[in-house]
């Protein structure tokens, strides 16, 4: 499994910003991608997940409603579409799938 995260940088508080997570390794599709977030002093922490083929989502409560998980039609590839974003989302947004990790992303908010 060969997982490489993009689309991380620095966003004033309320901003939006983007995340991919490519799988290049593997020749079957995976059934559960997942983000995770890691903020300096603190546990690696849960996201959000999607599934395939139907698709199914989950997110923690601390990004409900403000961030949205989504798969590629080649479906190793998802996408986190992060909104009204806050100074605690700042953390390296790593992506996991099938026990193995990508090498992360860092989101800054900062005004």
């Amino acid at each position: 499994v060969h997982l490489v995260e993009s689309g991380g940088g620095l966003v004033q508080p309320g901003g939006s910003l983007r995340l991919s997570c490519v799988e290049s390794a593997v020749a079957f599709t995976i059934y559960i991608m997942r983000w995770y977030r890691q903020s300096p002093g603190k546990e690696r922490e849960f996201v959000a997940q999607i599934s395939w083929p139907l698709g199914e989502t989950k997110y923690s409560d601390a990004v409900a409603g403000r961030f949205t998980i989504s798969r590629d039609s080649d479906r190793n590839t998802i996408h986190l579409q992060m909104s009204n974003l806050k100074t605690e989302d700042t953390a390296v947004y790593y992506c996991s799938a099938l026990d193995s990790w990508g090498q992360g992303t860092q989101v800054t908010v900062s005004s």
